[in-house]
């Protein structure tokens, strides 16, 4: 039924001598786009397609050599971060030369086309001076390897996790959670808090009325035992220093304590420092610092804390009469 009305069509069609050398036309051009063009469109397809996995299989193999034979963590996230650069740059050079031999297949004359990409290219250069800084800049992060993705950065007035990292921009998730882009070109100083070692100081603060050997002492026990455990001794590259008595500041002694740990991996340790050291006072009965406690000899309480005497109240029952004049003065 279908192919009757077909045919009914196309005599209907035949029979205009325009319309007749549209249709023959037409068909000629279809053709001939299966018989040569289409072959060519599917070749350039596939090797792009093929050229794709390729190079995705080449970064991916990049990533895995590195997990396996880097000497350090440091290594592989840079690994990473040139093998997600080098990925987005080598698709869009793929894309780019695909897309220009489909149109030459196609039949269209590419030399104005380049001529105008060049003049464009020109006048978007001029016009777009920071996106060349930031692709300049981002190669030259990439080169000198100042930063990789995961690495805790301060960068622009922003700190936090690289979390990617392109030629153009760089991805920064702060501690809120907040997501920063920050353009390659705004980079001018690098603070990269995940290389080497940390190096974290905690103002112990005593009251006055303590030994200050006992303390150090004390500190110093708590500050092995911290090192020392099982959880944590991993994480030290040196040990913890005592530095005695540092200042004075009324009633109170303070006592830094200096903690050499691997890059950010400083704050479980301080945490758990400081939850001995309370317990610690506790059990020796000595007092934390207080910039309000007074510390006197005489009238002194527990602790060094001078008593205060209690203000008299008047009866003013018990005032004597005025014995002048105020008006008079007499």
């Amino acid at each position: 039924m279908m192919a009757d009305r077909l045919a009914g069509v196309w005599a209907i069609l035949a029979q205009s001598r325009f319309m007749g050398k549209v249709v023959d036309e037409w068909v000629a051009d279809t053709q001939e786009f299966i018989h040569s063009k289409l072959p060519h469109l599917i070749v350039i397809a596939l090797i792009a397609f093929i050229l794709d996995k390729l190079l995705k299989v080449i970064t991916n193999r990049m990533i895995r050599v590195a997990e396996l034979h880097a000497p350090a963590p440091g290594r592989v996230a840079e690994v990473k971060t040139v093998a997600g650069v080098i990925r987005a740059t080598g698709l869009a050079v793929i894309g780019v030369i695909a897309g220009l031999q489909f149109l030459d297949t196609l039949g269209m004359n590419l030399a104005p086309l380049l001529a105008s990409a060049g003049i464009a290219g020109v006048a978007i250069g001029l016009a777009a001076q920071n996106i060349v800084k930031d692709m300049f800049n981002g190669i030259l992060i990439l080169v000198e390897g100042q930063f990789n993705v995961g690495d805790s950065v301060k960068l622009a007035g922003v700190s936090g996790n690289v979390e990617a990292m392109t030629l153009r921009k760089t991805t920064v998730r702060d501690a809120d959670g907040t997501l920063y882009m920050i353009p390659n070109s705004q980079i001018t100083t690098v603070a990269n808090l995940s290389v080497g070692f940390s190096v974290a100081t905690i103002n112990v603060s005593v009251d006055f009325s303590a030994n200050p050997d006992q303390v150090t002492t004390l500190l110093k026990e708590i500050a092995m035992e911290v090192r020392s455990s099982p959880e944590f001794k991993d994480l030290f590259v040196a040990d913890p220093q005592i530095l005695g008595v540092d200042s004075v500041k009324g009633s109170q002694l303070i006592f830094p304590v200096v903690f050499k740990t691997v890059a950010t991996k400083q704050y479980g340790p301080m945490r758990e420092f400081q939850r001995r050291v309370r317990l610690a006072f506790e059990e020796h009965g000595l007092l934390p610092g207080d910039p309000l406690r007074v510390y006197g000899a005489t009238g002194a309480g527990p602790g060094g804390q001078q008593e205060e005497e209690p203000t008299p109240v008047h009866d003013p029952t018990t005032l004597k009469p005025q014995e002048s004049n105020p008006f008079t003065g007499e």
